[in-house]
């Protein structure tokens, strides 16, 4: 997008709609806005005040996209999909939920009354909705479509102590598995299995996550894998075009959490409002699961066979597990099992590339 003789009021403005963009994607939308400047401050106005928008048609001429209809300036259209949607295919169900702030008055609701519960999803909101439904006397199976729990936050011995902490208070497991469907007319009453196994319930809880859904961008031309491929400065393939949050897929990698969209978005109205050079080398996440005083942590690249070297530290009699990963004598990763107390210090010492060579013998021990 070229900002040739924009004043500054219409730079300000531009970023002003790039804002707009990033809340659209916390909410599952994008908002996609190609600018005749002369034109922006009215039509963005007045796209901004109309809330029945509901799809978008680009199409791609010469160097910039147009949009068909002035009225889809600031158009929105879902472009990550739920796994929930994959499952329910449009249904609705009494007793049905989603692992989201909005459902959970009435889950609790429908927690005092419906006995047998179905979570769908092994992750960081699954695990803490089934301990939830299960202290309020529910009998809760967790449904995850892979053989570890948390498995984009722990490594695998970290998994397997959660999962067996989480079986002494009555959680059950049915892993791997996929669902592959939700039973019942009008009201839920159980889960078929992908082999064929029915789970019965009264109440099912899609804490499955979201996958990026690419059918628009394929459709406009731009390359996409898991998500839609951009650059560093956020850029796709079309030079005309940008995206940010969970639709994305940078260096390989897909975000499901908030955090990465913000760190995206300001290098993304950087280069928008040409003020100015940023680069987008990825985010360092962290994660910290508390359930009733089971401690979780974990923070950067832990993952086994790539390289580096691990320091772990066992304590079976008190239920601890700590595991680090050093590459050239820095923190690379880190996984807490029970005791998390120096998680922050060890992210700090991930974000900062801090030489830990000096702490090498008592890294494992926490903080002096």
């Amino acid at each position: 997008m070229r900002a040739d003789g924009r004043s500054l009021a219409a730079r300000i403005l531009l970023v002003l709609a790039c804002v707009v963009l990033v809340l659209a994607l916390v909410a599952g939308y994008v908002r996609i806005a190609v600018i005749n400047s002369d034109q922006f401050a009215n039509r963005a106005t007045a796209a901004l005040r109309d809330d029945s928008v509901k799809s978008l048609v680009a199409e791609r001429i010469t160097d910039q996209v147009i949009l068909r209809n002035e009225a889809d300036l600031l158009a929105a259209r879902p472009i990550i999909q739920s796994i929930a949607e994959e499952i329910v295919g449009g249904r609705a169900f009494t007793g049905l939920f989603r692992a989201a702030v909005r459902d959970v008055d009435s889950m609790l609701a429908a927690a005092g009354t419906q006995r047998p519960a179905v979570v769908i999803g092994g992750g960081l909101l699954g695990l803490e909705a089934a301990h939830g439904l299960a202290r309020r006397g529910m009998s809760v199976t967790v449904v995850h479509l892979c053989d570890a729990l948390m498995n984009q936050q722990l490594d695998a011995h970290a998994a397997a102590l959660l999962r067996r902490e989480l079986e002494s208070r009555d959680l059950r497991f049915c892993m791997p598995a996929q669902t592959a469907a939700i039973l019942g007319t009008e009201r839920v009453t159980g889960v078929r299995l992908a082999d064929g196994r029915e789970l019965p319930a009264d109440l099912v809880v899609m804490a499955a996550g979201v996958r990026p859904n690419v059918a628009l961008a394929k459709s406009a031309g731009l390359q996409c894998e898991r998500g839609i491929l951009v650059n560093d400065t956020l850029q796709t393939f079309d030079p005309a075009i940008y995206a940010v949050g969970e639709c994305v897929q940078h260096r390989n990698a897909t975000y499901g959490l908030v955090a990465p969209l913000w760190d995206q978005a300001r290098v993304c109205a950087a280069h928008l409002a040409e003020r100015g050079v940023r680069r987008y080398g990825g985010s360092r996440l962290a994660t910290h699961l508390k359930v009733n005083g089971i401690e979780v942590f974990s923070a950067g690249d832990y993952a086994e066979g790539r390289g580096g070297e691990s320091l772990i530290l066992r304590d079976p009699r008190r239920g601890i597990y700590k595991r680090l990963i050093l590459e050239n004598n820095r923190v690379r990763g880190a996984v807490l099992y029970g005791d998390t107390r120096d998680g922050t210090w060890y992210f700090d010492l991930i974000n900062e590339g801090r030489d830990v060579g000096p702490l090498r013998n008592q890294l494992l021990f926490g903080r002096q």
